[in-house]
């Protein structure tokens, strides 16, 4: 267990979408809805989120931006549909950001030589490269992820015990923020134990955490830093973008 107290949150903490501006709202709840689609196809049409991992996590991810009901079942019903229409893929590509930075971007095509493309060109234009599979890929471990908000008048301490305890193996506190790392399968079982215990999980996912982060110094190569995530992050077809920038 490594606890993190920083001054600053890492791209992984402050980039999370806690409130979708009207503006980006359509584009969002249209790439959830293909990630409940994909996880009700790849589970073989099994609608029951209890028994289907990736629809349970996917339909999580869709509650937490208020995305409505009937949008959500209209994706579950796609899904567990005759399979017409687009078939999608999923696609991990691996690159380099300046600095350093290593970064995996997790993508739902139609299309892989499209999408590579488009990746490719957003890092060329800022500095960066596309690498082969396998690039950077084992600076990553995959785990749940969690955020929660710490209880007022509660010894943080006192807290971050009870979180080992749940079966928690590593957090970042920011400020009275704290993201919690577990088994990837432990995820919505130690989600559950938070909530009985009065804690209120704003987010929880499947994450690619990086085994050490890196720090860019000069203030131009951050920015380009995160243009390319920014703008990776915005491409239709990607569904998650995740680095060890900090």
């Amino acid at each position: 267990m490594s606890c993190t107290m920083s001054g600053h949150s890492k791209w992984a903490t402050i980039h999370r979408a806690k409130e979708v501006k009207d503006s980006k709202k359509s584009a969002i709840f249209t790439k959830i809805a293909r990630n409940v689609t994909q996880a009700v196809r790849q589970g073989g049409g099994i609608t029951d989120p209890a028994m289907n991992f990736k629809l349970r996590l996917a339909i999580d991810q869709a509650r937490q931006v208020n995305m409505p009901k009937d949008n959500i079942n209209r994706a579950i019903e796609h899904g567990a549909g005759s399979g017409n229409g687009v078939q999608l893929t999923e696609v991990l590509f691996e690159g380099f950001a300046p600095g350093g930075v290593a970064v995996l971007v997790s993508a739902l095509t139609d299309n892989k030589l499209r999408t590579a493309q488009q990746i490719r060109e957003v890092f060329d234009r800022h500095g960066g490269s596309l690498g082969s599979t396998g690039a950077v890929g084992y600076l990553f471990n995959h785990e749940g992820q969690l955020e929660v908000s710490l209880k007022s008048g509660k010894d943080s301490q006192e807290q971050e015990l009870e979180f080992i305890d749940m079966g928690v193996t590593d957090l970042d506190i920011e400020g009275e923020t704290v993201v919690l790392y577990c088994h990837k399968d432990k995820t919505f079982e130690i989600k559950e134990k938070l909530e009985a215990a009065g804690y209120v999980v704003a987010n929880a996912e499947l994450t690619m955490k990086p085994s050490m982060w890196i720090e860019v110094v000069g203030e131009e190569d951050r920015s380009k830093v995160e243009t390319i995530l920014e703008i990776l992050n915005d491409l239709d077809d990607v569904d998650h973008v995740w680095s060890n920038y900090s």
